[in-house]
């Protein structure tokens, strides 16, 4: 764990959790997956979150998953957890992730209950008071922080980030242009490659990404052209690549979780597609599409690193 009051920047990788075929926690295939996402350049690894399934594991579970992260990556990265639902299970979470060596956490919105603005400083504020770790706050369905909640919160030195997940541009400009670089900015947006041209100048030097878990060299081909104002390389990405998986992932819910572990599978990695409800597994017709999707892109778009169809 570091002192360091920044938020993660770059490309934010979100380990997925695999599961064996008793459905317990797939150790070697956790453990897999963050190898492959440092020796791909991510700049953090965020652990237990909402590719990690956090709906739908246990509170031993979520300690596992935690302490491989924290071992895997060694001090090489920030490790951040997530936490939220209930305030007392979030607190809890906090201090599990505090204990075991995190850098920091993300914070979920709220279970169901749609608070008012008041009521999320509090929320937000009773889970921060709770430790000493980074935290960043996460604008999400029922939890979206207006300006004048945030400037209260950012005054907690422990906030060192915003992840939008919501796409109000108003409000964006709004939050950045008034709070500016107190904290780090984060695109957390459903495949957050497709928007994150909107969200460059606004502030924004980070997104999390799902298909990092199975073609992290993309992603980073991709941000890399983003920075280097490559529009043709952009594009090129765009059409074939980017919006092809998009179309896909929207197709069924869960599919932000389930697509991922497909796409895991069909590059060769150690991990099976099994999910937990309420998630569903990816359809055998939509797995096809996207394996047809990746054969082209890696051929296209090769690896340094081999990825293997």
């Amino acid at each position: 764990m570091s002192n360091q009051r920044k938020a993660p920047t770059g490309i934010l990788g979100f380990p997925i959790v695999p599961f064996n075929e008793n459905g317990n926690i797939d150790e070697k295939g956790l453990t897999k997956n963050i190898e492959f996402l440092l020796e791909n350049g991510l700049e953090s690894i965020f652990i237990a979150c909402g590719s990690g399934e956090y709906h739908a594991i246990s509170t031993k579970e979520y300690e596992t998953m935690v302490e491989i992260a924290v071992s895997v990556v060694d001090g090489k990265v920030p490790v951040y957890t997530g936490v939220g639902g209930n305030s007392a299970e979030a607190i809890e979470k906090a201090q599990i992730s505090e204990r075991l060596g995190a850098d920091g956490y993300l914070i979920l919105p709220p279970y169901l209950i749609e608070g008012e603005q008041e009521g999320l400083y509090e929320y937000y504020k009773s889970i921060i008071k709770s430790s000493d770790l980074n935290a960043i706050l996460y604008q999400r369905a029922n939890a979206v922080l207006q300006l004048h909640t945030l400037k209260k919160l950012v005054e907690f030195p422990q906030v060192v980030g915003v992840k939008d997940g919501v796409g109000n541009v108003d409000l964006n400009i709004e939050l950045t242009q008034m709070i500016g670089n107190r904290v780090g900015w984060l695109n957390g947006m459903p495949m957050a490659e497709v928007t994150m041209p909107a969200y460059i100048p606004l502030g924004f030097n980070s997104y999390s990404s799902a298909i990092s878990n199975y073609i992290p060299h993309i992603s980073r081909k991709f941000y890399n052209a983003l920075l280097n104002d490559d529009k043709q390389l952009v594009n090129d990405i765009y059409e074939d690549v980017i919006l092809p998986i998009n179309r896909i992932r929207k197709k069924r819910k869960g599919y932000a979780v389930s697509l991922i572990k497909a796409g895991m599978k069909i590059v060769g990695l150690p991990v099976s597609t099994d999910v937990r409800p309420p998630i569903v597994p990816v359809e055998q017709d939509h797995y096809k599409e996207l394996e047809g999707i990746l054969k082209k892109a890696i051929e296209k778009y090769p690896a340094e690193n081999k990825v293997s169809l």
